[in-house]
């Protein structure tokens, strides 16, 4: 069956991973993404360890499906060559700092005179415009401006850093997904392209639903460890288990919380679960001295078959063989030519009719550079000359 997006083209200047993680997903559902690299280097995820043999484990994850071509594009050579290949493209993706593509002479401006439907998506911490636009900055950064590593972490603490790149995936790679869609659908429309400037600062904003309208409606100070999903509420936190463990809880609802009460003995509990903050505290300590005498096994024998939405805290080790995990293939065995049996993460979007799939292995650095250049014209000595003056 055809994939929903095996009629587009995707030329991808992204590196590292809120880039990658955006065209991976477009690759997985059909589209032909050719990263473009740099002559001898290409994306710095490739020499990250670990991985099988030579190749990055996070490289071959975000990689799959795509091709690679390699071109110099500080040479005149290498710009006119991308220019052909915008020609044939559907959709520019690139990272770099506002301003760097125009001094390539690649700018949004110059590639949409090429190619009036291109879509263009540059996906950078703070977007096109505004005071920050040229800082630089990683998702530790995006995360403090945008207010929400003030709130992450227990009450008296420090502010903690998540262990995923909030900023990367959510506010960068997946806004850059569903803009390039939707310039998709319209340029369908309208026959027209047009420029997708995605700011992860923006994106980590707008993920702030659960609190920021509350904030801007009252204007109450929001303080860490005190919102209702963070550490506010005795129904909703990690408890420490007799092993060392954790237990998750998430019983919001009345009757999660009146399970999840009955479950550890304390049914007393249940009328106060919108208690105030001093209550909250005190339930949170009684609930913990509760949960510290058993086990994690003993607890999750407790709570099987009860809707009380409490769960054990898997380490990764766990999580990949955990059943639900394994039955919606999100962990991927993949027979490799050189490596043998590989593991990788799977497609996250299910569809009945056009499920994405893990169809090829990253691409070696410039493996298909031959290739795109005969559909360009070049002839082999050509191709030879370009790679021995490094333009590819």
């Amino acid at each position: 069956m055809q994939l929903p997006l095996s009629s587009v083209r995707v030329l991808d200047l992204t590196r590292l991973l809120p880039g990658p993680y955006c065209t991976m997903l477009l690759a997985d559902f059909g589209a032909e993404v050719i990263k473009i690299e740099e002559p001898g280097l290409g994306d710095y995820a490739r020499w990250y360890e670990p991985g099988w043999g030579k190749e990055s484990a996070l490289f071959a994850s975000l990689n799959r499906n795509k091709k690679s071509v390699t071109l110099n594009l500080k040479s005149e050579q290498g710009t006119m060559i991308f220019k052909k290949m915008v020609e044939r493209a559907d959709v520019v993706v690139e990272s770099f700092r506002p301003g760097t593509m125009e001094r390539l002479g690649l700018g949004y401006e110059t590639l949409k005179d090429i190619n009036p439907g291109l879509i263009y998506c540059a996906v950078t911490g703070y977007g096109q415009d505004g005071p920050y636009a040229d800082q630089a900055g990683h998702d530790i950064n995006y995360l403090s401006y945008a207010g929400l590593m003030d709130l992450q972490g227990e009450k008296g603490g420090k502010p903690t850093l998540p262990a995923v790149q909030i900023a990367d995936i959510g506010g960068g790679a997946m806004m850059a997904v569903t803009g390039i869609l939707l310039a998709l659908l319209a340029r369908h429309q309208t026959g027209k392209g047009q420029q997708v400037d995605i700011s992860m600062l923006d994106g980590v904003v707008s993920w702030m639903q659960t609190f920021l309208p509350h904030y801007l409606a009252t204007g109450q100070e929001l303080r860490r460890g005190e919102l209702t999903l963070s550490g506010g509420l005795a129904c909703y936190g990690v408890y420490e288990t007799a092993d060392q463990r954790y237990l998750a809880v998430g019983a919001l609802e009345p009757k999660f919380w009146a399970a999840f009460c009955r479950g550890i003995g304390r049914e007393d509990l249940i009328p106060r679960l919108q208690a105030p903050p001093e209550e909250q505290e005190e339930m949170k300590k009684i609930i913990a001295s509760i949960v510290k005498q058993r086990s994690l096994t003993d607890w999750m024998n407790v709570f099987a078959g009860t809707d009380a939405c409490v769960s054990p805290v898997l380490t990764v080790a766990e999580m990949v063989n955990d059943p639900q995990v394994v039955h919606r293939q999100m962990i991927v065995d993949k027979e490799h030519p050189a490596f043998g049996t590989v593991r990788l993460p799977g497609t996250p979007i299910k569809m009945s009719e056009a499920a994405g799939s893990i169809r090829s292995f990253a691409p070696s650095l410039g493996e298909h550079n031959r290739e795109y250049l005969k559909e360009l014209g070049y002839r082999d000595e050509e191709i030879i000359r370009l790679k021995e003056e490094n333009i590819i």
